[in-house]
């Protein structure tokens, strides 16, 4: 009697090297080129400006204990959808993939694709428009990914390599610049707001530019060892991350100056023209242009997961949920995601999208550090693992005071970037609530997974 093939599963093909890259590569894109700039305008001191980044560094660092302990609890595909999912309702988990599909995650790659294709440009002088490259650019990332979970890794590793590389060059030809005159130097203009409503404001484009570790979490399922490798990964990743950051701002500050840093819009490209003049800017062109290839690689690469998690729940198009028998990747999911991120890239409208993004992100981070609350609780009242896995050696120093403060910080940030956006910030509420029908409609059909 013949027995029915089994169904190909995910490929555990990925090792901690990789995941650090992946981490890495989900946190560091075009951002650090010029955010240093929008902290100085914000505060107006170098303590306040380096302050600004140890803290969101901190707090990154807080986010990636959070998910290591979550990852070795709960080490799925998927990663934070699964999180929610068990510690909630799975139309928490939804709503998550939901607006990571829709906002998130599609609308972010759009608008760092036209950023790269806007590099590329002007460092080739290619005809085509921005918009074109930037979908060019997601086609042939998409196409890369499909070959294989190997393949995008590989890909998205050497990206990240160079990326290490032109941000190191940043730092090093930084400090060879002249250091700045006394009037750059010196204290930035402040305006007449209280000190810790200024630090507040600063503290947006500083997580901005900290977040993405999370995206690292949606591969655990091709991880050969998830439990060991991604809280690794996370730990070091970030951590890799904070170094970074923190000498190129201290690098800004010392070429620029705390008011010639809070008065450029482009502060590395600054740092960089004065240390090589016209060569300098061109360096640091290529460099942002390799940034945003490498950021755009790794979402490529990570977020698919999720809408396949959703398809295997039984929450989305079953077709989003199979697995190429030869390449053992989601086909469907990943090429979903480069057609949906193309077209808001070809709207335009992907900087209105941005708006919308930092307040769902930060709800969603908020509700992640209190899905670990919820499973610590689960665990200790049955007297053990709360998943069967085996002993957790990861653990969130200081739980359950240091998780509230990171729940707490995002939620904060929330609420903060609602009361400065509501605009954007409603409509950002409004598309996520028009998935609790769309959820509905899929437990009301009663869909089941199509496998484990």
């Amino acid at each position: 009697m013949s027995q029915t093939p089994e169904a190909p599963q995910l490929a555990r093909r990925l090792g901690a090297f990789d995941a650090t890259m992946i981490v890495m590569g989900g946190i560091i894109g075009a951002g650090i080129f010029m955010n240093p700039s929008v902290v100085a305008r914000a505060v107006h001191t170098p303590g306040l400006i380096l302050g600004a980044w140890i803290v969101g560094g901190a707090i990154a660092l807080g986010g990636a204990f959070v998910y290591a302990e979550l990852a070795q609890l709960r080490p799925q595909v998927g990663g934070q959808y699964a999180y929610l999912r068990d510690a909630f309702h799975p139309m928490v988990a939804f709503l998550y993939g939901w607006g990571l599909l829709l906002v998130t995650q599609t609308g972010g790659m759009a608008a760092v694709a036209v950023t790269f294709a806007n590099y590329f440009r002007e460092l080739t002088g290619v005809g085509m428009s921005s918009a074109w490259l930037a979908v060019l650019a997601l086609a042939v990332l998409t196409v890369v990914n499909c070959f294989g979970v190997r393949s995008g890794s590989n890909v998205q590793s050497a990206l990240m390599v160079t990326k290490i590389a032109a941000v190191l060059a940043l730092v090093t030809i930084g400090f060879l610049a002249p250091a700045a005159s006394a009037a750059t130097a010196a204290v930035a203009p402040g305006g007449d707001k209280p000190v810790w409503i200024a630090f507040a404001a600063a503290m947006v484009p500083v997580l901005f530019a900290y977040g993405g570790w999370q995206t690292s979490s949606f591969v655990s399922g091709e991880l050969k060892n998830p439990t060991r490798d991604l809280p690794r990964g996370l730990l070091i990743g970030v951590i890799g991350v904070i170094v970074l950051y923190l000498a190129v701002n201290v690098v800004c500050l010392h070429a620029l100056g705390t008011a010639g840093l809070a008065a450029t819009t482009t502060p590395a490209s600054a740092v960089m023209r004065l240390a090589l003049g016209a060569t300098g800017a061109r360096l640091l062109a290529a460099g942002i242009a390799v940034s945003t290839i490498g950021f755009l690689s790794q979402g490529m690469l990570t977020a698919p997961r999720v809408y396949y998690a959703m398809a295997r729940d039984g929450v989305f198009f079953r077709k989003v949920g199979w697995l190429d028998p030869r390449s053992r990747v989601p086909t469907v999911a990943i090429a979903l995601q480069g057609v949906w991120a193309a077209v808001i890239a070809v709207s335009g409208k992907y900087d209105q999208i941005l708006n919308y993004v930092v307040s769902m992100d930060a709800v969603f981070f908020g509700l992640t550090g209190a899905a670990l609350l919820v499973l610590r609780r689960r665990e200790t009242a049955r007297g053990g693992d709360a998943a069967g896995m085996g002993a957790v050696t990861m653990r969130m120093p200081g739980h359950p005071w240091t998780t509230l403060v990171f729940v707490a910080a995002f939620w904060g940030l929330a609420l903060s970037t609602i009361l400065q956006f509501p605009g954007a910030s409603g409509v950002g509420v409004l598309i996520m609530l028009a998935g609790v029908p769309v959820y509905l409609l899929w437990a009301r059909h009663g869909r089941r997974a199509v496998g484990p």
